[in-house]
């Protein structure tokens, strides 16, 4: 009998692997870091090969390190950056250039060029997104517009485009596949119909013998080839790192909903079987589908840029921390932030803002501010960030908010998780199993393979490790996010080309 499912989790700055057991728990976990690239300011790329290199690697160490082979593993399922575009020969499997990561601005240009065009709403019934540089539908386009000799091979059928899920299913088996949930933030991608769309690919000058076909997020997709592990093993979920996400933290109910505190930050709420259209500047999305299952379920998104990436600046950046994880402490030290406002718009600013020209903004400081009042409020402004996608939500669902999910790196971070229920006045619910988006992976593979037999045997897995209740005033909290948007509407449209 299979022991474990084996779950890819191909995040912003590293790769990790985890072995997952039948009731849910971490068995054995590798992480990785690979190289960021930044050829030039609002540009960030990544080197395909490191991130197959890195997911291989710790794929193999997790093997290695439990003692487990491949006749342990019932399948494998991934989970991945999203967005992050790639475009590679079909016949070589070399990619023609660095891949084009979701946080990159260059393709801002384009997306202007877009809505002057009157694309905007069309785009956004058929797809559920707004235009903006994020997506990865205008970075493809970029690709075959300035990489020499790119487009003609493109249009010969000689090249083959993906995301990152679709790049690890081409390593690891050759098949050239991507998922519904990874399909959908394209802008490529007819979220009703399931399919791509002829006219937005016109619209993007996209030739569609470079796309990948679609399959199921849970289903049996290919087999690993032999030399990766010893034996091959049934590739059978892929997911979004956020839809993955909110599938292991078993929101599988409309009205249910999560936060992933990672690089960025992503609120995931669970609408149902058919999309809703935002009217509050979120994102309508395709959350995941199963095979056999007609049709899809959707989602509601708001996606904030800088998260995590904001504490990593403090580190890498200012220097005033050595790890990420000596935030807390920093912050912690101070009982405020000293009327310091940080606004992380280094990639510009996501939901519900949309504003690429965005830039990065601290107001407030004072000869008293100090690198603690910095921290704090660095902290501070993923909570808000997190409020004001919450506010717009819960307009467009209709639905009231009884508590929020929370994953992810920080999502350990006590201050930030208080500060968090504090400024949207509801719990903050944290599970025991933070590596969520590597369980929901680890879900949609093992319920494809019988694994596990249902939903509600995975929701019964799920338990709380801590709930953090409001303890802030309604009407402190209202004033604190009104500062907040204040600084907000300093740092918008600062890089707009003249």
């Amino acid at each position: 009998m299979n022991k474990y499912i084996l779950a890819l989790d191909q995040g912003t700055t590293s790769s990790r692997a985890i072995l997952f057991g039948h009731d849910g728990r971490v068995r054995a976990i590798a992480q990785q870091e690979f190289p960021q690239i930044f050829p030039q300011p609002g540009w960030v790329e990544h080197d395909a090969g490191d991130i197959w290199r890195s997911q291989l690697a710790v794929a193999q160490e997790v093997l290695r390190e439990s003692g487990a082979d491949a006749a342990d593993i019932a399948a494998i399922g991934i989970a991945n950056q999203r967005e992050t575009t790639l475009l590679w020969d079909r016949s070589t499997g070399k990619p023609v250039a660095n891949a084009i990561v979701w946080q990159d601005r260059r393709t801002a240009g384009i997306c202007d060029a877009l809505r002057e065009a009157g694309h905007a709403e069309r785009i956004r019934q058929k797809t559920g997104l707004v235009i903006d540089a994020y997506f990865s539908g205008t970075k493809l386009k970029w690709l075959l517009d300035n990489v020499p000799g790119v487009r003609a091979r493109a249009e010969r059928g000689e090249l083959a485009f993906g995301t990152v899920d679709a790049w690890l299913v081409w390593k690891l088996c050759g098949r050239h596949v991507t998922d519904v949930s990874n399909a959908s933030r394209t802008m490529l991608f007819d979220i009703h119909a399931l399919a791509w769309d002829e006219e937005l690919l016109q619209c993007l000058d996209i030739p569609p013998s470079v796309l990948p076909a679609v399959v199921p997020s849970s289903g049996e997709v290919g087999r690993s080839d032999p030399q990766w592990f010893g034996a091959s093993i049934p590739i059978a979920g892929i997911a979004g790192d956020q839809q993955a996400a909110t599938f292991g933290q078993a929101c599988h109910q409309p009205g249910m909903a999560k936060n992933t505190y990672g690089t960025g930050c992503f609120m995931l709420m669970h609408t149902g079987d058919r999309a809703k259209a935002s009217h509050n500047n979120l994102l309508t999305t395709v959350g995941w589908n199963r095979s056999g299952v007609p049709g899809a379920e959707y989602m509601l998104e708001g996606s904030v840029f800088m998260a995590g990436a904001a504490v990593q600046w403090l580190r890498d950046g200012l220097g005033i921390i050595r790890s990420a994880e000596e935030v807390e402490e920093l912050a912690a030290s101070v009982p405020d932030t000293g009327g310091v406002v940080m606004v992380p718009a280094f990639a510009g600013l996501g939901a519900p803002y949309w504003d690429a020209y965005a830039r990065g903004t601290i107001v407030g400081l004072t000869r008293g501010s100090t690198k603690a009042h910095i921290a704090r409020a660095t902290l501070a402004a993923i909570a808000y960030q997190t409020a004001d996608v919450l506010e717009a939500m819960q307009k467009d669902a209709e639905i009231g908010l009884t508590e929020l999910r929370v994953d992810g790196g920080a999502a350990r971070n006590n201050l930030l998780m208080q500060f968090q229920a504090d400024v949207l006045g509801v719990p903050v619910v944290r599970p025991k199993v933070t590596e969520t988006t590597a369980l929901g992976a680890a879900y949609l593979a093992g319920l494809a393979v019988g694994f596990w037999s249902s939903r509600e045997e995975i929701a019964a897995q799920w338990q709380v490790d801590r709930r953090f209740e409001p303890a802030m005033a309604a009407a402190e909290a209202r004033q604190r996010l009104a500062t907040w948007r204040r600084a907000v509407d300093r740092s918008r449209e600062w890089a707009v080309p003249e």
